[in-house]
């Protein structure tokens, strides 16, 4: 099986990089270079027109959107345990990974480019306070989730490497999750799993290799 993962740094494609990496997975990484647009090429528009990372290509078939691709990659290596084997549980954790997709990345957007929300002159402070505002629900709704316990499951599953990429993308952009000492107690054990040290380290990698092609 040839298995090819679209990534670019600081993208909620580290979430899969994660996943296939805990499940033992052989796969290759194609980084793009969003600031060169390497993601709006007519090659890559071929792969996802929504010119947006993860796509994961498998035997040449594409499938994008985490909420799918970590379904698959728990399908396509059971013994990993991506996600939970209560039929109950599984439910739950794709519940969470709409949650980290539609509920909270969505303001981590607008706090990274406030004029793709609202391009009005004075308008970005505006738009930064209100998604800052409710990335804080959210982040207040997860910390009751996280509460007695150190994943989102009894082990570690998919959602959590979606939930660390939320908190992660948020800190990178200023926001201080230390008033939800359970999030930032779940940030702080994921940076320890080796996996997630890996996509770090390799994310450093390749942010030094767009650097020397600037």
């Amino acid at each position: 099986m040839e298995i090819a993962l679209y990534y670019a740094p600081n993208t909620c494609a580290l979430a899969p990089y994660v996943t296939l990496t805990e499940a033992g997975a052989d796969f290759e990484v194609r980084p793009l270079n969003f600031r060169k647009r390497q993601n709006f090429s007519p090659e890559y528009l071929k792969i996802n027109p929504k010119h947006k990372v993860p796509a994961l290509v498998i035997d040449g078939k594409i499938l994008t959107e985490n909420v799918a691709i970590h379904q698959w990659v728990h399908r396509t290596f059971p013994g990993a345990k991506i996600l939970p084997a209560d039929p109950w549980d599984q439910l739950q954790a794709i519940s969470l990974h709409a949650w980290c997709a539609s509920g909270i990345h969505p303001f981590l957007s607008r706090i990274n480019n406030p004029p793709k929300v609202c391009d009005a002159t004075g308008a970005s402070d505006s738009v930064i306070k209100f998604a800052t505002e409710g990335l804080f629900e959210n982040f207040r709704i997860a910390d009751d989730k996280l509460a007695d316990c150190e994943y989102f499951f009894d082990h570690f599953t998919a959602p959590d490497a979606h939930f660390f990429w939320c908190c992660r993308r948020a800190t990178q952009l200023g926001v201080d999750i230390s008033g939800f000492p359970n999030v930032a107690a779940h940030f702080k054990r994921m940076q320890e799993r080796p996996s997630v040290k890996k996509v770090l380290a390799y994310e450093k990698e390749v942010n030094e290799g767009f650097a020397k092609t600037a």
